[in-house]
């Protein structure tokens, strides 16, 4: 068995912190145009409230998380409890009751299209193994990164690829209840193995090739659904937007990349902007602005900035502010992700 390193956990717990982070910039701004965006904030630079055109997230205060922080970290929850699997049965029940909880408090932030399928195809009698088939959106992706902190790349060589078929085993036992495509589990597996691999110390570069490769084994798995490969998508992505001129990045990930919840479209995007080796504060504020899925977007990005630059990538106000606004307690429930990291075989 190995131990967990003090460097580890750093990164574990900034990944974790970062998909918190990006999730609060971008829920003012999630399922909003570029022009309301800028209508009602112009380029997001920090924390604001939900404004005059935001349908989902009215109302809620500056720094609140959203839907993706709080399944991943009922994500991480089941995985404790699971020795390091997620159970089918025990994850698609935990979905319901969170999505119940959030209904009874008159909240618009529910379960996301491919997730609301497969559990009404559960409370229809159809086996939770095989809820997932027609899960093609980002909703593994956004709850995955616990799946990358507990997961490790073991054996991984200097392409990237050796190793990484272990997680994209974990990925898909995590993805099936809800995500069981090619393409949900394509994008999962390219956050999760971002993220695996920013823990063990690679750099954006080697990170990105990481998630590529993870992406190109996921897309083999599940069910067959039509769509772009995401793993060509962010090659292409990761080199075009670099000679984009910074202040058409916005509109050139919006109109280009594109930013909804389709796999294909927000994973790639938020891996592109990770590519730009921005600042991470930056990187995440500008995923905040591109109009869409941000809050996702953000989220995806900011766990894989994170995993890479560790306690560097937020500042301690940041940090501070979204844990208490949503009186979140990251620290404890990393330490027990990394546990499972430390005993499985690398």
């Amino acid at each position: 068995m190995t131990t967990t390193t003090t460097a580890e956990y750093e990164h574990a717990l900034a990944a974790f912190r970062g998909l918190a982070i990006g999730d609060a910039l971008g829920m003012p701004t999630q399922s909003m145009s570029l022009d309301q965006i800028r209508a009602d904030h112009g380029v997001i630079d920090g924390f604001v409230d939900a404004g005059p055109h935001q349908r989902i997230a009215h109302g809620m205060p500056a720094a609140s998380i959203t839907d993706d922080t709080e399944q991943a970290v009922l994500v991480a929850q089941l995985l404790v409890q699971g020795g390091g699997r997620l159970d089918p049965v025990d994850f698609a029940e935990a979905l319901i009751a969170w999505e119940r909880t959030m209904a009874a408090k008159g909240s618009l932030d529910l379960l996301g299209p491919s997730t609301k399928t497969a559990v009404q195809r559960i409370l229809d009698g159809v086996p939770a193994s095989e809820a997932g088939s027609t899960g093609t959106t980002n909703g593994a992706a956004m709850r995955i990164t616990p799946v990358g902190i507990a997961t490790p790349l073991s054996g991984r060589g200097e392409t990237g690829t050796d190793g990484v078929t272990a997680l994209v085993d974990a990925v898909q036992d995590a993805s099936r209840v809800t995500h069981d495509t090619g393409l949900g589990i394509a994008g999962a597996s390219a956050i999760a193995a971002a993220v695996s691999a920013g823990i063990d110390g690679a750099t954006r570069s080697e990170a990105l090739d990481v998630a590529i490769a993870a992406a190109r084994i996921g897309a083999m798995r599940g069910h067959w659904v039509a769509g772009a490969s995401i793993a060509e998508r962010t090659e292409w992505a990761r080199g075009h937007l670099a000679t984009v001129p910074a202040d058409q990045r916005i509109d050139v990930v919006s109109g280009l990349i594109g930013t909804s919840v389709a796999s294909q479209e927000s994973v790639v995007a938020a891996l592109a902007l990770v590519a730009l080796n921005l600042d991470p504060w930056q990187t995440v504020c500008t995923a905040a602005s591109i109009g869409g899925d941000t809050d996702t977007i953000a989220a995806m990005a900011g766990a894989v900035l994170g995993a890479v630059h560790g306690a560097a990538s937020w500042s301690d106000d940041a940090v501070h502010r979204v844990e208490t606004v949503n009186d979140l307690h990251l620290d404890e429930l990393t330490e027990q992700l990394l546990a499972l990291r430390a005993a499985a075989p690398r």
